[in-house]
């Protein structure tokens, strides 16, 4: 049994010289009915700058803390303990700028045993222990209230969350141990797993209440005050918790191992094996059903050394500061005071992609959003469309009867393009086809006002020709939505040849208001994303037609740990799409891009994949082997995925020469929240330095060590 006093924590704290400390404060608190209870208030003497997080001299203090007040109750002098933060925040987790200096395994492991020390004295005390959840509480923050004996939260909490496994780290404080012990194991997955895979989606206050998490939930207005005097009657035995949710033992020895292994092979299907952090958390939370506590604190201690010490939390590190940081100022932004309010959205069209448009912007902006179309049956069908979306929001609670009632008072359609006169932001939405949007363009400028800003929201085709009908084209820009419109996070900002300043500045204003990351491409085919995606299923599909069975193809580049296979992606952006992809592809780049005959034809029939009932993938349709059928020159896995590869690599070294966008930084981000390039894969140019492409390519690496975090 690891005795956690007893290890030496010394290595970590030389990490730890410029570190800020939250500190724990205790004062005591006499309840209604006499006793006594130690309250520790977690504080880094920061306000809201910067929120309370746990590095090694941290967790210390609050160990040493737990230690004197364990003293305290020895001596009858304390009959409860309790924890809760500073205004607004209990804590967002571990002070991961710490974790990331950790270069061993051994002392990745003694920052696991550290967070144990501290954090498991929460339930050793010889009295209970109740979290006053008061704030924000992410990873080692909830983990402080799983390790407390009772657990309130305040309703007005921003948000509750083990976000590990999105990092490449598991839940290692107490998490994967604890949690599934109270909820259940499949409950647990949902929280550690599955929602840090949903790009990292957080619980709010009363999603944990229901889910078994926290007991009970107070207002903000007398959180604390609610909190003291339920302990107090649980103290008291006025009061019961009772907590549905929690396993019994048997439940967990019988049901958890079919429960795990279903929900590897759900992971395995979504996700492919290359992710290391969700299977050894759902390992680590299924093996908790047997055994002590301790048992499965000393199996996150090993998980969590594991991971920390490996490339993938160093890589998710590299993508999470891109993510955080990198993001909100892309490069090549222009000043922000250029950007022009907008008060007022036009939408041209009423097709799918028009409605979405037309939702996300009165959702966000909540502004007046003026649809424009030649059928008025169909702009009416966008408009219910737009007003059911917005009920929906309602019976879900997220939004009051009242601003119901006005976002859909807010949604309008027209025939007449007249109307967009008082527009200052008017998008396109119409067929991707050059001389449409052109021509729709020209005629909408003939009515629009003098400042409006045009954004159009093509894929493959050149902004600076669709602007050449206007007589001012400086006020068009791209503004390149990914689909779903809702879901996905990534806006290409179009910085075409005539685009102004102002036009670019507006657009990137309005991405940021839409709750988007936008990135700053110049006009070229594809821009970012496509053009990389167009690469992958180009090598894809040329492997077919010269003779490379689609299953050995298919597997090829599993070591990329994409969300889908290549011809997942086909199947799901359409193969009559994805042939016109590949044509435009090869048609500007010829010598390193490749179209595919078979492509249309199977895009003809409308055959690929099969499926069973429950849509999931089986294999591929006998008919598609038939039509690519012939070919002689078939290569293996390996080979094809290290071509692809230098492809890949080759391509973004002529992006960045090119100055298609200003970094490779600028790259990876658009992968990641356009094309879903997995977090632990910490973005496409250190993966490519990682496995030697841009070397074997290039001659050099994408980034230097240093930026890259290497050992």
């Amino acid at each position: 049994m690891t005795n956690y006093d007893a290890v030496d924590y010394s290595p970590l704290l030389a990490l730890a010289d410029d570190e800020v400390v939250t500190h724990s404060y205790v004062r005591d608190v006499t309840l209604a009915s006499g006793k006594n209870l130690a309250l520790i208030t977690l504080d880094n003497g920061k306000d809201h700058t910067r929120p309370n997080t746990l590095g090694p001299k941290s967790l210390l203090e609050l160990s040493d803390v737990l230690d004197a007040l364990k003293v305290r109750v020895a001596n009858g002098e304390v009959h409860a303990v309790g924890i809760i933060g500073k205004p607004f925040i209990l804590a967002a987790g571990a002070d991961l700028s710490k974790v990331r200096e950790i270069s061993s395994v051994e002392l990745a492991q003694k920052m696991g045993q550290l967070g144990h020390r501290g954090l498991g004295k929460l339930g050793t005390l010889g009295v209970p222990s109740f979290a006053f959840v008061n704030g924000l509480a992410l990873g080692g923050g909830l983990e402080i209230a799983l390790n407390a004996t009772y657990r309130t939260v305040d309703t007005s909490a921003a948000a509750l969350a083990l976000p590990e496994v999105f990092l490449g780290l598991i839940p290692g404080w107490g998490g994967a141990t604890l949690l599934p012990r109270l909820i259940g194991l499949r409950r647990a997955i949902t929280v550690a797993i599955e929602n840090p895979l949903k790009n990292n989606r957080l619980m709010k206050p009363l999603d944990a209440l229901k889910l078994g998490i926290v007991d009970r939930a107070f207002g903000p207005a007398r959180f604390l005050e609610e909190s003291l005097a339920w302990a107090d009657r649980v103290l008291t035995q006025k009061e019961r918790v009772s907590r549905p949710n929690t396993p019994s033992p048997l439940t967990r020895a019988i049901a958890w191992p079919t429960i795990a292994r279903v929900a590897r092979k759900e992971l395995e299907s979504k996700i492919g094996t290359v992710a290391l952090s969700p299977y050894l958390a759902l390992d680590t939370m299924a093996a908790s059903a047997r055994g002590s506590v301790h048992d499965g604190f000393v199996r996150e201690d090993l998980g969590l050394s594991r991971l920390i010490a490996g490339d993938q939390f160093q890589a998710s590190m590299y993508a999470f500061n891109l993510v955080q940081k990198h993001a909100k100022n892309p490069s090549g932004a222009p000043d922000k005071s250029l950007a022009q309010k907008v008060t007022k959205v036009g939408v041209i069209g009423a097709g799918l992609m028009a409605r979405q448009f037309a939702l996300l912007f009165v959702r966000r902006l909540r502004v007046p959003v003026l649809l424009t179309d030649v059928d008025q049956t169909r702009l009416d069908q966008a408009i219910e469309y737009i007003h059911a979306e917005l009920a929906k929001d309602f019976a879900k609670g997220k939004l009051t009867d009242d601003n119901l009632n006005r976002l859909q008072a807010l949604v309008s359609g027209t025939t007449d393009i007249a109307a967009f006169a008082d527009a200052d932001w008017i998008i396109e939405a119409v067929f991707e086809e050059l001389s449409v949007k052109q021509d729709v363009f020209a005629r909408v400028e003939s009515v629009a006002s003098h400042d409006a800003i045009f954004a159009t929201n093509t894929s493959s085709l050149s902004v600076d020709q669709i602007g050449a009908k206007l007589k001012r084209p400086e006020r068009l820009v791209g503004f390149h939505f990914f689909n779903p419109v809702a879901v996905m996070p990534l806006i290409e900002v179009v910085n075409a040849p005539m685009t102004s300043d102002v036009a670019l500045a507006t657009a990137i204003a309005t991405a940021a208001k839409l709750k988007k990351t936008a990135i700053i491409t110049s006009d070229s085919p594809g821009f970012v994303v496509n053009r990389l995606l167009a690469l992958v299923l180009g090598e894809a599909m040329h492997a077919v037609d010269e003779g490379t069975p689609f299953e050995v193809v298919d597997s090829a580049l599993d070591t990329f740990g994409m969300p889908m296979s290549p011809f997942e992606l086909l199947d799901l952006v359409g193969l009559k799409v994805g042939a016109h992809v590949l044509d435009t592809h090869a048609t500007a780049f010829p010598e390193r891009f490749f179209r595919s005959d078979n492509l249309h034809k199977l895009a003809e029939e409308n055959v690929l994949l099969t499926r069973d009932g429950k849509g999931r993938v089986t294999g591929f349709s006998p008919r598609a082997k038939e039509i690519v059928a012939g070919g002689t020159n078939v290569q293996t896995a390996q080979e094809l995925c290290a071509r692809v590869e230098d492809g890949l690599a080759r391509e973004i070294h002529i992006m960045l020469a090119q100055k298609v966008v200003s970094l490779p930084e600028d790259i990876d981000l658009a992968m990641i929240m356009g094309a879903g390039w997995p977090f632990q894969m910490g973005g496409i140019t250190p993966f490519l330095d990682r496995v030697g492409a841009s070397e074997r390519v290039n001659g050099a690496a994408f980034h230097s060590p240093k930026i890259l975090g290497a050992r």
